[in-house]
C-alpha cells in the first residue's frame, strides 16, 4: 500500500457537512454532520431511503446547492467560499452529472446532444467516441423520441463523460429502467469508471447495485450510518435485481 505522501489527493474531502431547510415554517435537517470522502478512480454507492439525504450530499457536491455548516473541499479547492461564477466553472469543466430524468434535448440527435458539452469542454472526448463508450454509436443519429428509455440514459452518460469529468455523480440513474436495461447502464459508467479513472457516486435505493461499489455509504435522517468495503466487487454484468 502506498504511503500517505504518494496516495493522491481526494477528489473531495466533505467535514462536518449540515444542511438545513426551513420549509414553511418547519426546519428540515436534511444533513446532520456528515463526513465524507471520495479517492480519484473510487466507485461508492450511496443507499438510503428517500429523505435520507443522499440527494442533498450530491447537489452539494455537485456545486448545485451550499450547505448550512461545514467543509467541501475538490481536489483541495474550497466549494463553500466559491461565488456563483466560480461554481458554474466548477461544474461545467470537472463534473459530470447524471440523474434519473434523461434531460436530453428532443430536436436534436443523441450526437448533437453529446455535442453540447463537447463543444464547452476543454479537452472533450471526441461525441462519437463518448456514444461508442455506452454502445450507442449505430443510433447516434436518431432523436430522443427514437430511443428507449435506456438508449436515452446511455446518451445521458455519454453526454455526462464527454467532457472527461474528475467525478461523475449518479442519481437514481437506474430508477426509471428495467434491470436488463438498467444493468446496461451500469456497465456503461462502469467502462467510464474504469477506463479514464473517473470517481463515481451512484445514488441509489437498490441495494443489490452495491455489490459494484469499491465502498458503500449507508444514510439515514441526514447522517452517515454505515461504510463497508464489499468482500467481493462484482461487475455490472453480475449483478440481477
Amino acid at each position: 500500500m502506498a504511503s500517505g505522501a504518494e496516495r493522491s489527493p481526494a477528489v473531495f474531502d466533505v467535514k462536518g457537512l449540515t444542511k438545513i431547510y426551513e420549509t414553511s415554517g418547519v426546519t428540515v435537517h436534511a444533513l446532520r454532520g456528515v463526513d465524507f470522502s471520495i479517492a480519484p478512480g473510487e466507485l461508492v454507492v450511496l443507499l438510503g431511503a428517500s429523505g435520507s439525504g443522499k440527494s442533498t450530499l450530491l447537489n452539494i457536491l455537485g456545486g448545485l446547492d451550499k450547505p448550512s455548516s461545514g467543509e467541501v473541499l475538490f481536489q483541495g479547492r474550497d466549494l463553500v467560499t466559491a461565488n456563483e461564477s466560480e461554481l458554474t466553472d466548477f461544474r461545467r469543466h470537472h463534473v459530470g452529472f447524471i440523474f434519473q430524468l434523461y434531460n436530453l434535448v428532443p430536436n436534436l440527435t443523441a450526437l448533437e446532444n453529446v455535442d453540447l458539452v463537447t463543444d464547452i469542454a476543454d479537452t472533450p472526448i471526441p461525441s462519437a467516441e463518448a456514444l461508442a463508450m455506452v454502445a450507442m454509436s449505430d443510433r447516434q443519429d436518431h432523436f430522443p423520441a427514437q430511443l428507449s428509455g435506456g438508449e436515452q440514459q446511455r446518451v445521458a452518460v455519454a453526454r455526462a463523460i464527454a467532457k472527461r469529468p474528475e467525478v461523475l455523480l449518479c442519481d437514481e440513474p437506474t430508477g426509471a429502467l428495467d434491470s436488463h436495461t438498467g444493468i446496461l447502464v451500469l456497465e456503461a459508467i462502469e467502462n467510464v469508471n474504469q477506463q479514464y479513472g473517473t470517481a463515481t457516486i451512484i445514488i441509489t435505493h437498490n441495494v443489490d447495485i452495491a455489490e459494484m461499489a469499491d465502498r458503500v455509504v449507508r444514510l439515514a435522517d441526514g447522517e452517515i450510518t454505515e461504510v463497508r468495503v464489499p468482500q467481493v466487487k462484482k461487475g455490472a454484468q453480475e449483478i440481477s435485481w
